[in-house]
């Protein structure tokens, strides 16, 4: 059994994880996948840079993740989101990350950071960003991807304040956040945010862009198992598990 244990700030979007355990077992029937969770504690919720850096400290990451390690023992340890990962910049998720690998003894990543690894796994130079977040925030997404290597040729914000709001989102308004979205000369379609409900949706996202798309609760489970050595092929959710598409 692969156990990616998960931080996930608030109550927003978590019961997709649920869904990619349903996906991941049928595509791969008698390996189980599992995906455990802790929520980790939130001061404000609110997309605003000051209430994002207090959300991903190191001291709600190490309360967090003792409760994740002490009821769940799971392999893998990912920081389920990308706003309280992005806003360090990249040098500064990257130490995120590398505290929570010594603090637990695990191998660790978060979600901005498994944007950046599937946007090279994928042979990707140039990206699009259909953010829900104030432009104010999305733009420390865009310097992280630049820093990682790629080029954001467009980028759009939904300029939504909280994590619950971008929770309610449905099926077509996401859809719609998808296909409205600037994407001149990139080759993929990034779409920020684990409050976000994405997993059920990927194959039509990707249809309705006309390009691979990644989301954050997509890239968030492909790099804790990819820590595994264990993506298996799984088109339901998206090129990137695609194993054929991402050749």
């Amino acid at each position: 059994m692969a156990t990616v244990g998960l931080l996930y700030p608030g109550h927003s979007a978590e019961d997709d994880y649920v869904h990619a355990e349903r996906i991941l077992d049928a595509a791969a029937p008698g390996e189980p996948h599992r995906f455990p969770l802790t929520h980790t504690s939130v001061g404000e919720d609110a997309h605003r840079v000051d209430a994002l850096l207090d959300l991903g400290s190191a001291e709600r990451l190490a309360e967090g993740a003792d409760r994740l390690v002490r009821d769940h023992s799971p392999d893998v340890v990912v920081w389920a989101c990308t706003s309280g990962s992005f806003v360090f910049g990249y040098d500064g998720a990257r130490r995120q990350v590398k505290q929570l690998r010594e603090h637990t003894g695990r191998p660790a990543t978060s979600t901005s950071l498994a944007f950046a690894r599937a946007v090279r796994h994928l042979g990707l130079s140039r990206v699009a960003v259909a953010a829900s977040y104030p432009r104010d925030v999305a733009v420390h997404f865009v310097d992280l991807l630049h820093r990682a290597g790629a080029t954001v040729t467009d980028m759009t914000s939904h300029e939504i304040v909280t994590a619950a709001e971008v929770g309610t989102l449905d099926a077509d308004q996401v859809a719609r956040l998808v296909r409205e979205a600037p994407r001149r000369g990139a080759q993929a379609l990034l779409v920020p945010d684990t409050a976000m409900h994405t997993l059920g949706l990927v194959p039509a996202l990707e249809e309705a862009a006309g390009m691979p798309v990644l989301t954050a609760n997509q890239v968030t489970v492909w790099d804790g198992l990819r820590l595994l050595d264990h993506v298996p092929h799984a088109p339901g959710l998206g090129r990137l598990f695609d194993h054929e598409a991402s050749r």
